[in-house]
């Protein structure tokens, strides 16, 4: 008799973003900018902040207490945690070790993913295949990143674009043919690595004063160049998706873009001619929150009741690296 193949589904999902808010008017105090070409050119209206005691694995590990409760499962229950990050509290350990000790738990594998934007596609990829070949049934995934520490605020091109914020999903095994993430496409081009990057602060070239002073510990981004990137990995993402798994866009409940720029969004949906009601879009209120953006948007879809069970949703991410990532989920 052949095996039940597994799938991993989604059972849970949980978001969490700072307090504080800082608008577009705010930046208008200490940069050469204003709200319109700030809402023109991105689509941001307001992005949450973390304090300067609040960090990357807080956020973390909140939204991943919302993910667990919305799946009814202990801390306990874990097998596995998987952060997808680039802004992780220290250079090591990893994130999501911290996320474990937080949680109250140990003894199970916990690891950081770099995939900057595409970090939550990189790790859910991973993630599916601990389920799916039997290894582990109850991984935690979560995607968290605070750039707002890492942004340079003399840079008006770069740092009114970036957020911070958490969200997280629970995989568990289902045998239903019908239910699932069914498939999944990772690719980077690592010749653009400088596209955006930090040019300091690693073994290449650790910390100093000369850094310091260079402003070289901060976010460097080819503005017009990632742009272009952006544009042509978000349109080819749709469509390998759609052709791969043999969808059109009838057959798409809802897309789930990362959240960077609503021009970018809306030049690959609407290429395929989907309809704004099933793109859904909350740059405005959050900004561009790395690898958070998708699990954040995908949590607060599930809770507005924009995604049900039945439906088939489409996830598309792109990031530094260069990385570009999609995913396609029956709920």
């Amino acid at each position: 008799m052949a095996s039940v193949r597994r799938r991993a589904l989604m059972t849970g999902m949980g978001s969490t973003v700072p307090e504080k808010i800082v608008t577009n008017a705010d930046f208008e105090k200490i940069l050469d900018t204003s709200d319109e070409w700030i809402t023109k050119r991105t689509g941001i209206k307001e992005r949450r902040i973390a304090a300067e005691d609040e960090t990357t694995s807080q956020l973390a590990t909140e939204a991943a207490r919302e993910a667990l409760a919305d799946a009814r499962l202990e801390a306990s229950d874990l097998d596995m945690i998987i952060c997808g990050t680039v802004s992780g509290d220290l250079p090591f350990p990893a994130t999501a070790c911290l996320v474990q000790a937080a949680l109250g738990i140990t003894d199970i594998p916990a690891f950081d993913i770099s995939g900057a934007c595409s970090g939550y596609l990189y790790s859910l990829t991973v993630a599916r295949q601990f389920i799916e070949n039997g290894a582990y049934d109850n991984i935690l995934v979560i995607g968290t990143d605070c750039l707002s520490k890492m942004a340079d605020y003399e840079d008006r091109g770069s740092c009114v674009l970036f957020g911070d914020g958490a969200g997280a999903t629970v995989l568990q095994p289902t045998e239903e043919n019908d239910k699932g993430i069914v498939f999944t496409t990772l690719a980077c081009n690592g010749s653009g690595w400088d596209f955006i990057h930090i040019p300091a602060g690693g073994a290449a070239k650790p910390f100093s004063q000369d850094v310091l002073d260079n402003r070289e510990h901060l976010i460097k981004m080819r503005g017009r160049d990632v742009y272009k990137f952006a544009v042509e990995k978000m349109q080819w993402l749709l469509g390998e998706c759609m052709d791969k798994c043999n969808l059109s866009v009838d057959d798409v409940d809802l897309v789930v873009p990362h959240q960077v720029n609503t021009r970018i969004i809306a030049s690959a949906t609407e290429k395929f001619d989907f309809p704004i009601e099933k793109v859904y879009v909350n740059i405005e209120k959050y900004g561009n929150t790395s690898a958070a953006s998708i699990p954040l948007a995908f949590a607060e879809a599930k809770r507005a009741g924009r995604v049900k069970p039945g439906m088939t949703v489409l996830l598309v991410a792109f990031g530094a690296g260069l990385t570009w990532a999609g995913a396609v989920i029956k709920m």
